[in-house]
């Protein structure tokens, strides 16, 4: 298993199924495939990054990466 197979907990072979399935989605296009995944990835990291700006400090402290507390906040 490589690393991303272990963080993610997919098995190698789920993904090849995955990767078939989103070139077969894109009539088989494997550029398109690609550049329709990265607007989906941007898509969920836009999501998230409004998702961590609406969690309350408090809760968040310690638990989500690379944050310092929200930007409409002073520093205490």
């Amino acid at each position: 298993m490589n690393a991303t197979s272990e963080r993610t907990g997919l098995d190698p072979d789920d993904l090849d199924v995955a990767a078939d399935q989103a070139i077969a989605a894109c009539g088989g296009d494997s550029r398109e495939a690609v550049k329709a995944l990265i607007v989906a990835n941007d898509f969920l990291e836009t999501q998230l990054d409004d998702l961590r700006r609406k969690v309350s400090t408090g809760y968040a402290r310690g638990r989500l990466p690379g944050g310092h507390g929200r930007e409409d906040e002073d520093d205490v």
